[in-house]
């Protein structure tokens, strides 16, 4: 399994709730995803109130990802093979 912390990320939102998280995502970008939890993303798996939203911004996907006793924080990573990853899936 894959860990976060060894990825170069941005912090978008912190410690807001899976709907703030899912509401940004809907309202900020135009190519948007839904996956189910435990949906794997950069070698990890995300939890979460179905459905979860993920964004993408150029080469860039924006994700919620919640760590167990610190909360959900939106992620900003860069990464083509997960955005070609996320539009080949749901074609």
């Amino acid at each position: 399994m894959g860990c976060i912390e060894n990825l170069k990320y941005e912090i978008v939102l912190s410690k807001c709730s899976f709907k703030e998280a899912g509401d940004f995502v809907k309202k900020e970008f135009e190519e948007i995803y839904e996956v189910p939890p435990g949906y794997r993303i950069f070698d990890v798996f995300l939890i979460g109130t179905p459905p979860i939203f993920i964004g993408v911004d150029g080469d860039q996907v924006v994700f919620p990802y919640t760590k167990p006793c610190h909360g959900t924080f939106l992620l900003r990573i860069e990464s083509k093979e997960e955005i070609e990853k996320l539009r080949s899936e749901k074609r």
